[in-house]
């Protein structure tokens, strides 16, 4: 329901839905791919509720997990409108960026996003990561291929901020 409810919120930063996204049987596909991406050791999708009432509010994948010389994962993310910009997020990234790190001990987070979608940019920079190019035409969004800037969090820079 959250994710319908924020359709219009969420649309301009994401691909488009399908015609039978929200339908039970869409649900389901997406559970066993997550299921399967996860036992790959490929992705791993995280919702975040709020604590007191159990309420869902958004959600993060880590994702693209890459292992061997790489050892590094890209972070999407979403939050449903009515919880956004209240730091949820932030605070879902305080607990997440380290599990990266410590748990499955990843040398680099990516995320990207669209030039315009400034409250992203600004939620990155504030979580520790820093701009370092534009991935020209990088992922289809909204129906579009859309520019996007990449930022990345590295695990040595990461232990400076903790101490």
């Amino acid at each position: 329901m959250l994710r319908i409810r924020s359709r219009a919120f969420l649309q301009p930063w994401e691909p488009l839905w399908s015609v039978d996204d929200m339908t039970e049987r869409a649900f389901r596909r997406r559970v066993r791919r997550v299921n399967l991406d996860y036992d790959a050791g490929t992705s791993i999708q995280l919702f975040i509720f709020l604590r007191q009432s159990d309420t869902l509010v958004g959600g993060i994948t880590i994702g693209l997990i890459r292992r061997g010389v790489a050892q590094m994962c890209m972070l999407g993310y979403w939050m449903g409108e009515e919880y956004a910009g209240k730091g949820h997020m932030f605070a879902a990234l305080q607990l997440v960026i380290p599990f990266i790190f410590d748990e499955l001990r990843l040398h680099r987070i990516e995320a990207a996003c669209i030039p315009t979608n400034e409250r992203s940019a600004s939620l990155l920079q504030k979580a520790g990561f820093s701009r370092e190019g534009l991935l020209r035409r990088y992922l289809r969004i909204n129906g579009v291929w859309q520019d996007h800037h990449l930022y990345a969090l590295l695990n040595d820079e990461n232990d400076a901020k903790r101490t």
